[in-house]
């Protein structure tokens, strides 16, 4: 017998968070193929004799085409359904993951790593679409903060993880291992996935989200103002979460004197504190909502009681007790997790299903964009020539400009973009 295509969630009430599961894997999966290069770039940098200047044009092939690739994975998403295109997703990026481990040059390491930043650039777009398709709004900023702590749990136990199977088995063992888990993943997600039956728009298209529909006109949502405050949102706050992926490290050593059991011990410490604190500001925002708050206003909240913590952080610059720093990055990293939570899922509030996708491509691009200007080019220079008290400062005061944008532009529940 045919296996059905849809689920009933009464039915079948839980399997919601058999899928969100799911997601959280992919998601974890996703960034650790992320950090196999940094985590392993020691040995990878003595196998292929590569300069710092050739090892950091590396890193900016895989951000500049994750920050593009965010676009057309959205898009492409939004056509092929949740169920094909992450599958797709996982798929291509877990194939570049591997094939990392047959580069023989700089010029070769480059091009595999701009195609697992291209690829990588699926899971958000897919994984915000599946969440909007088997959750309700009031129980999507908790589910998107429970399957984003992915990335603080792979920050935690990959690293370790990678420098294990690196000794033992090499770098280029590695990203194959890596590159396999993924693929095995997809296919488990290809038989798992089912479309919910209460998704009307599903039930009214020609075909499922399992297949392809016409997806929702990038000049649609390029007119409309609420995607230009999801995506300065974006675009203002997403650096500061890559400032302290890429810098807190070398601060810690320059500036206190770290060794590197140190920073191994406050790295899982921070990105720990991070979980708790998302996790708490997807419920507070679930909670708002069941007081009869509405969707708009209880995610404005919440992620403006999240911007109103960056400021404080930025005294991270000007504390002479490392782990007072520690304790303030905690705070700013488990901020932006708890107000990214909410801004994905503030996408799905303010857009149909079929443009969910293709929103949280735009999103991720603007934020990608905003990472290479404020995070990787610009604070190099900032660091470089005047020190680290400028950065700190700039980091800590991005998030509430974001959320002005957004209070201004994002405002009340508008009929849907045209599909």
């Amino acid at each position: 017998m045919t296996e059905p295509k849809e689920l009933d969630v009464v039915t079948y009430p839980r399997y919601r968070w058999i899928i969100l599961f799911l997601i959280f894997m992919a998601t974890l999966i996703n960034y650790a193929d992320r950090i196999l290069l940094p985590v392993a770039s020691q040995m990878v940098r003595e196998d292929l004799s590569l300069s710092d200047a050739q090892y950091g044009y590396v890193l900016t092939a895989f951000q500049v085409l994750y920050t593009v690739g965010f676009v057309f994975a959205g898009k492409i998403i939004d056509r092929l359904g949740s169920k094909l295109g992450y599958m797709l997703s996982m798929v291509s990026w877990s194939i570049s993951c591997a094939l990392t481990g047959l580069s023989g040059s700089g010029l070769s390491l480059a091009f595999w790593q701009g195609s697992l930043g291209v690829t990588q650039s699926g899971n958000f777009p897919a994984a915000i679409k599946a969440v909007a398709e088997w959750f309700s709004p009031k129980q999507r900023a908790l589910a998107t903060s429970l399957f984003n702590s992915g990335p603080h749990i792979s920050l935690v136990v990959c690293p370790p993880l990678i420098a294990m199977l690196t000794l033992w088995f090499g770098w280029r063992m590695t990203f194959v291992i890596f590159g396999l888990v993924g693929i095995a993943l997809a296919v488990v997600w290809h038989f798992a996935y089912r479309l919910p039956s209460h998704l009307d728009e599903a039930k009214d298209s020609k075909m499922s989200s399992a297949g392809p529909r016409s997806a929702v006109r990038w000049r649609d949502l390029i007119k409309d103002r609420q995607a230009w405050g999801i995506m300065i949102g974006k675009f203002c706050a997403d650096p500061v979460w890559w400032f302290y992926i890429f810098w807190l490290p070398p601060y810690l050593y320059s500036q206190h004197g770290f060794n590197i059991r140190e920073v191994g011990f406050a790295i899982p410490l921070i990105y720990g504190v991070a979980i708790v604190l998302a996790n708490i500001a997807g419920w507070y925002a679930g909670f708002l909502i069941g007081r009869g708050w509405t969707d708009y206003r209880a995610r404005k909240m919440v992620m403006f009681l999240c911007a109103m913590c960056l400021p404080i952080t930025a005294l991270s610059a000007v504390m002479a007790n490392p782990w007072i720093v520690i304790a303030l990055v905690s705070l700013a990293a488990g901020a932006h997790s708890g107000w990214s939570a909410n801004i994905f899922t503030l996408a799905s509030d303010c857009f149909p299903s079929s443009a969910v996708a293709s929103m949280t491509g735009l999103g991720g691009f603007a934020g990608g964009l905003g990472g290479i200007i404020f995070s990787s080019f610009g604070a190099g220079l900032i660091v470089e020539y005047i020190g680290y008290y400028p950065i700190f400062i700039l980091m800590g005061f991005l998030h509430p400009f974001a959320i002005l944008c957004i209070h201004l532009l994002v405002k009340e529940k508008k009929e849907p973009v045209n599909v």
